[in-house]
C-alpha cells in the first residue's frame, strides 16, 4: 500500500534554529497517526510544510499524491486542517459559519445547506446549529472546527492539539468521534498532540517527535518490542501459598512460547510475555490445584516507552530532556 502522506528528508530552519531535522515519515490510508511531542518540538512546522503553507529548506512533503511545495492548492483540496486555536465569527450561528466556510472552499451553492446540517449532525451539534458561536463552550467550538474540516469531504484530516482545553468527558467524546470518522468514512487522520494518554487512546501508530527529530515511530506493540525486547506484558499472580512443586511449575511454563521470563518468589509468580496470556496462566494454575489470591497485569504504555527511550539515550540526563519528559507526562506547566 502506498502512503498517503510521505515526508522525506524534511528540514526547516529559522536562523540558527533547526525546527525540523531530516524528517522521514509515512502515513498510510485509513490510519490514525499520532505525532507526539512537547510544545516547540516542530510538530506545527511540519504540518505547515505538509499543507504548503511554509516551504522546507530541504526534502519533500508528498500528500495525497501531490508535492505540497509545488502544488499546495491540490493538497488543500484534499486535506482538512484544524489548528489548535479555532476561530469563528461570534455574531454568526454555527450553521452560518459553516455555510460561509463551504462557500470559501468553492462548494456549489446547491446542496451546501443540507451538507452543512449533515456534518453538524455527525459532530453532535445539529441541535445547536442556530446558536451563535459566541455562546459555544471550548468543546463545542472544537466540534464545530471539525465540522469545518469535514464540510469539503477531505481524504485526510490534520488535527493540531485538538483536545487542548477540553474537559475529560469532552476529550473522550472527541476522540471517540475521531475513531468513528475513520471507521465509517475511511478517513486518514494525523493527530498532533503533547498528551501521551490522548494519543494512546486513539492512534494506530505514533511518532515520538522531539527537537525537530523523529526519535521513534510505530505502533505501541512495535515500540515496546524495540525498547523492552519481547517483555511487553507483565503478569503477577499471587497464590494463597507457595507452590508445592516450584521446579515442576517452572518446567511447565518454560515450554510456553510466549513467556520470555518467569520469576518464582514464594507465593508470587511474575511472568513477562509478548502477548496477553493472563487468562491461560490462570486456567493452567487452577488445573494444577493452585489457589489464586490476586492477579495484576502491567502493559507497557507510551509513558514507559518514552521514559525507556531516554534511559537508552547517551544524553538522557540533560535539563532539556528532563523538561520534555515532565511536559509529556503532564508534570510541567503549559506556557
Amino acid at each position: 500500500m502506498e502512503p498517503i502522506i510521505k515526508l522525506k528528508g524534511l528540514e526547516k530552519n529559522y536562523g540558527t534554529h533547526k525546527a525540523v531535522d531530516g524528517l522521514n515519515l509515512d502515513v498510510y490510508p485509513g490510519e490514525i497517526f499520532g505525532l507526539l511531542g512537547p510544545n516547540g518540538a516542530g510538530k506545527t512546522t511540519t504540518i505547515l510544510m505538509m499543507l504548503g503553507l511554509t516551504e522546507p529548506d530541504n526534502g519533500t512533503a508528498m500528500v495525497c499524491g501531490h508535492n505540497a511545495t509545488r502544488n499546495p492548492i491540490a493538497v488543500k483540496q484534499k486535506v482538512g486542517y484544524m489548528p489548535d486555536n479555532v476561530g469563528f465569527y461570534p455574531q454568526l450561528s454555527a450553521l452560518e459559519n459553516l455555510l460561509y466556510i463551504a462557500r470559501l472552499n468553492g462548494l456549489e451553492e446547491q446542496g451546501i445547506a443540507e451538507r452543512a446540517l449533515t456534518v453538524l449532525d455527525i459532530v453532535g451539534l445539529k441541535d445547536a446549529a442556530d446558536k451563535r458561536t459566541s455562546g459555544y463552550s471550548r468543546g463545542m467550538k472544537q466540534r464545530l472546527g471539525l465540522a469545518e474540516v469535514l464540510i469539503k469531504n477531505p481524504e485526510v484530516i490534520i488535527l493540531d492539539e485538538p483536545t487542548l482545553g477540553i474537559d475529560p468527558t469532552g476529550v473522550r467524546e472527541f476522540l471517540e468521534l475521531i475513531k468513528s470518522l475513520r471507521e465509517e468514512q475511511g478517513l486518514t487522520v494525523l493527530l498532533s498532540s503533547h498528551h501521551l494518554h490522548h494519543v494512546q487512546q486513539v492512534c494506530d501508530r505514533v511518532g515520538i517527535f522531539v527537537g525537530g527529530k523523529l526519535l521513534a515511530q510505530g505502533n505501541q506493540a512495535a515500540l515496546t518490542e524495540e525498547l523492552f525486547g519481547n517483555a511487553g506484558i507483565q503478569t503477577v499472580i499471587q497464590l494463597t501459598q507457595p507452590p508445592a512443586e516450584p521446579a515442576a511449575l517452572r518446567e511447565k511454563f518454560s515450554q510456553w512460547p510466549n513467556i520470555n521470563s518467569l520469576n518464582l518468589s514464594g507465593d508470587l509468580l511474575t511472568f513477562n510475555s509478548s502477548e496477553n496470556i493472563t487468562p491461560g496462566l490462570i486456567r493452567a494454575l487452577v488445573e494444577r490445584g493452585e489457589d489464586i489470591l490476586r492477579v495484576t497485569q502491567k502493559e507497557y504504555g507510551l509513558d514507559e516507552i518514552y521514559q525507556k527511550y531516554f534511559e537508552s539515550s547517551p544524553n538522557k540526563t540533560t535539563d532539556h530532556e528532563r523538561s520534555i519528559r515532565n511536559h509529556l507526562f503532564g508534570r510541567g506547566k503549559r506556557k
